[in-house]
């Protein structure tokens, strides 16, 4: 999903820099959904696994990784802009992907919490996403979710 955004962002110098800044920004705002209700289970830690080595083409363990630095970034972040900064860079059919995964991790529970509601909402308009590009995805991760 990701890929035309590093080449986008790559340069010589720095596209070793850029790659792990969208790394991490992904990581931690897929943690930051997953801790939004205030309960961070090993089920949300495996599907943000998941998601990271699908969209990143990692292993399981660099995923792993990838999520417990995000995990921190998360952690000693006083606000999610400086997350948002680099998703807001997305062309559209990758901010929608990455809002499905973000929906993915907030509705993996089966319930539909308010504090999750609101994060994505706030998420997708920082990246300039529409809220009906959002219902729409999160339609989707419904109905997914529903087959399995």
């Amino acid at each position: 999903m990701f890929e035309k955004l590093f080449s986008r962002n790559k340069t010589e110098d720095d596209g070793v820099s850029q790659e792990s800044d969208i790394r991490l920004a992904v990581a931690a705002l897929l943690v930051e959904a997953a801790r939004a209700d205030d309960h961070y289970e090993e089920s949300e830690k495996s599907l943000i696994d998941g998601a990271l080595a699908a969209t990143f083409d990692l292993s399981i363990n660099d995923a792993e990784a990838l999520r417990a630095d995000g995990e921190t970034a998360q952690q000693d972040a006083l606000d999610i802009q400086r997350f948002t900064r680099v998703a807001k860079q997305l062309n559209p059919e990758e901010k929608v992907a990455f809002v499905e995964q973000l929906w993915e991790i907030a509705l993996s529970d089966a319930i539909r919490d308010p504090y999750e509601d609101a994060l994505i909402r706030r998420i997708c308009g920082l990246i300039y996403l529409e809220d009906r590009e959002s219902g729409a995805a999160r339609a989707r991760v419904a109905a997914r979710l529903e087959q399995r």
